[in-house]
């Protein structure tokens, strides 16, 4: 009898935020499938678990997910979890799900917080209609096509963005969107110098090009 891939959530940050059924799902699966094992053993550590645990991240996505997929069809069941948030979303997660129901293999969700539904929660922009774009492309040719498709979208926006990269999008955002486009930046959430601000493109630019940005950025920018 083949065994269940459980797609668990996990905090974004405050460790307290861990649901009960999360914890039980680490403490009854035969093994947990990690993006980063260190930062999952400090989570197991603090639940007081010592789990074989299995690496899945970007690079290793194909060999690793056969791994995985073929341990559970043999009878195990696997806890799969990001570093923070839920799983498969914006989350290298999402190919190994789509592999296991191709492959008839049980999947059950774990629910946790996500931060771009959290930030959007405290956002004070339109929560009726969104779309999420998570992290723009790199590449400046794309991130520009990206931003022209986004030019006449109503519904509220949202964006991941890491500290270092910050800058580079606020500039981005107010060239193609202007500078009294509403947004809301949500940094650290759930953490200690969780920080939420809702301003304009313009003065979120200005403010940033005085100060270091810190922290990773959940960017809830208004349709």
């Amino acid at each position: 009898m083949q065994g269940t891939l459980y797609i668990v959530g996990t905090p974004i940050g405050n460790l307290e935020d861990l649901t009960p059924r999360a914890a039980a799902a680490f403490g009854s699966a035969d093994f947990v499938a990690a993006e980063d094992t260190r930062v999952t053993l400090k989570l197991l550590n603090h639940l007081g678990l010592k789990k074989p645990m299995v690496s899945y991240y970007e690079h290793n996505l194909k060999e690793r997910g056969d791994y995985i997929l073929s341990r559970i069809e043999a009878g195990e069941s696997c806890a799969l979890c990001s570093d923070a948030g839920m799983p498969a979303i914006s989350d290298p997660g999402e190919v190994i799900v789509r592999d296991a129901l191709a492959r008839g293999i049980k999947v059950v969700p774990v629910p946790a917080a996500s931060a771009c539904v959290t930030a959007l929660a405290v956002s004070g922009q339109d929560t009726s209609r969104w779309v999420f774009e998570g992290f723009l492309p790199v590449n400046k040719k794309q991130k520009r096509e990206r931003l022209a498709e986004l030019q006449g979208e109503k519904r509220t926006v949202i964006f991941y963005e890491a500290p270092h990269k910050l800058r580079t999008t606020l500039d981005d955002l107010t060239t193609a969107f202007g500078p009294e486009r509403s947004i809301t930046l949500c940094r650290e959430l759930t953490k200690l110098h969780e920080e939420i601000w809702k301003t304009t493109l313009g003065e979120a630019q200005t403010h940033y090009a005085e100060n270091d940005p810190r922290g990773e950025y959940v960017l809830v920018m208004a349709g």
